[in-house]
Order: structure tokens, then sequence, then C-alpha cells
């Protein structure tokens, strides 16, 4: 083998607004499983065939980390461009994280 080695994620889980099927099918070539939720006004014709599965607890997490990032996005100071060094940003997110888990935990 000549190159880089293929590192590809097993599973993908993505909100209803990227389920079109450009986006299945080049997960599907790949050999990945995609997680994502059937997102009704993006089909112009009801699908024919076997309903799509979700893995509703694997959804679910993703929730939760998309929420944590946008709490993190809405800190004024955790934004890359003031941070020259990715271990500086890095620690400034960690300070922002312990900041929010004193908050929520009292």
């Amino acid at each position: 083998p000549v190159g880089r080695p293929v590192n590809r994620p097993s599973k993908v889980t993505a909100d209803g607004m990227y389920d079109t099927a450009k986006i299945r099918k080049y997960n599907r070539r790949r050999g990945i499983k995609s997680n994502i939720p059937v997102n009704k006004r993006n089909r112009k014709k009801k699908k024919i065939g076997r309903p799509i599965k979700v893995d509703q607890e694997e959804y679910k997490k993703q929730s939760i980390v998309e929420r944590f990032f946008s709490w993190i996005e809405s800190c004024k100071k955790v934004f890359p461009r003031h941070e020259i060094k990715e271990k500086s940003y890095l620690g400034v997110v960690m300070v922002a994280a312990i900041i929010r888990l004193n908050e929520v935990l009292g």
C-alpha cells in the first residue's frame, strides 16, 4: 500500500437537514452507515421501499454534543481566531467547560 491510510468513520449521525439522496449514496458507497432521520420536506415524492431506520440512542448523543458546542460558541472568549496555538485554544475550551459544569452542578 502506497500513500496515506484510509481513515473513515463507521457511522455518521446528522440532523434531518442532511437527509438527501446524494449524502446517503456517498456514505453507502464508502461503507459508512448513515444515522440521519427522514426530513419529509426534502422529499418530493413518497419514498418507496423499506423505511429508513434511525438509532435514537445515537441521535440523542449527537444532540448533547451539539448543545455543548452551541454553548461553547456563545462564550465570547472561545473563538479560534483569538488563539494562535491549538493548545491555548483547547485550554480556553476546557476552562469554559469547567465553568459551565460548575454552573450546572451548582
